[in-house]
């Protein structure tokens, strides 16, 4: 029942999207009850019947042919994320689970991916799971994003064994919206790929166990939820305002790891000659331990980050939304 109201939901969604001019038919200037277009203009533009068009809205995708969905698919203007999802709704949708949800083993990144992470001594790299977790890190990586790591440290019932989670981080610590002054495009960017990943791991305990964390915890959480936007993250930039280095905008990369599925490792670096470089390798000099200072493996699992602790300024409230903890 829930993937039929998750399909439905998706294919309304998008259907408010597309104005009839936007799909070259005629609009008389008349008034329509819902925004975008009806279903049946929806029928037309793909090639098939209103009545099997509605059952399709109304999460009947069971047996649906790929052709089909292309055509639907085509009709709603999708772009590459919202085929993809569509496309892995009807997938799960075809090829029900007949066992009980259990939670999935820890992921670990694999040896040579830490030394490739370690060897990276100029960019920040880290790997993540699609639920947003950290799951590694190099040096650099562990000093930018010392907010966030230091947000799953945090003591509590929930916090033993707990990965640092990018967001978790964004809609429930109050230094988020401080962190990173674009925090509306980065929240909506983050809870557009986590819709993406529920469509593709519906049955991922621990992904539906931080969604449900999430809207019950964060409205601004809850309302982007809503919205069933999906993205696919590849490369860009994103600004930072750390509370050691200060402003930086760094470029990023994301490279899927074929041999871990689900993992994809992310890359950030500067512009050369830029006040951002600079602040960069100003934040790498402070991140290094001196040859005196032991390292220990940190709760990602990932690489070394030496033993210290690093105070941090005032913040303001962040973006968080209405919690209810």
């Amino acid at each position: 029942m829930e993937r039929k109201e998750e399909i439905r939901d998706f294919l309304i969604s998008r259907r408010a999207k597309i104005a009839p001019e936007q799909a070259g038919l005629p609009n008389y200037g008349e008034l329509r009850r819902v925004p975008g277009l009806r279903r049946e203009e929806v029928a037309q533009l793909a090639g098939v019947s209103t009545d099997y068009y509605t059952r399709l809205e109304r999460g009947s995708i069971r047996g649906v042919s790929d052709s089909v969905l292309d055509a639907v698919a085509s009709a709603l203007q999708l772009d590459e994320a919202e085929r993809t999802h569509l496309m892995d709704l009807a997938r799960t949708a075809n090829t029900p689970s007949r066992r009980a949800v259990r939670r999935p083993p820890q992921q670990r990144v694999r040896p040579g991916v830490l030394r490739l992470l370690d060897g990276m001594t100029g960019a920040v790299a880290m790997v993540q799971n699609g639920r947003s977790d950290v799951l590694a890190a190099n040096l650099l990586g562990r000093a930018l994003y010392g907010p966030v790591f230091e947000s799953a440290a945090v003591p509590g019932p929930e916090a033993p064994g707990r990965l640092p989670n990018q967001a978790r981080y964004l809609f429930l610590s109050p230094g988020a919206g401080d962190f990173y002054p674009e925090w509306p495009a980065i929240a909506a960017t983050t809870v557009a790929m986590l819709r993406l990943e529920s469509g593709r791991n519906s049955h991922d305990r621990a992904l539906n166990e931080l969604i449900g964390e999430l809207t019950t915890r964060s409205s601004l959480f809850a309302g982007l939820w809503a919205g069933h936007d999906v993205r696919i993250h590849t490369t860009g930039t994103k600004r930072f305002h750390h509370p050691v280095a200060g402003d930086l905008s760094l470029q990023f990369e994301t490279l899927d790891l074929p041999g871990d599925e689900g993992q994809t490792l992310f890359t950030f670096t500067a512009e050369p000659g830029s006040a951002s470089e600079n602040a960069l390798a100003f934040l790498a000099s402070w991140a290094a331990p001196p040859p005196d200072i032991t390292t220990a493996g940190g709760p990602a699992g990932g690489s070394i980050t030496p033993v210290r602790s690093h105070a941090q300024p005032e913040r303001k409230p962040g973006k968080t939304g209405q919690t209810n903890d």
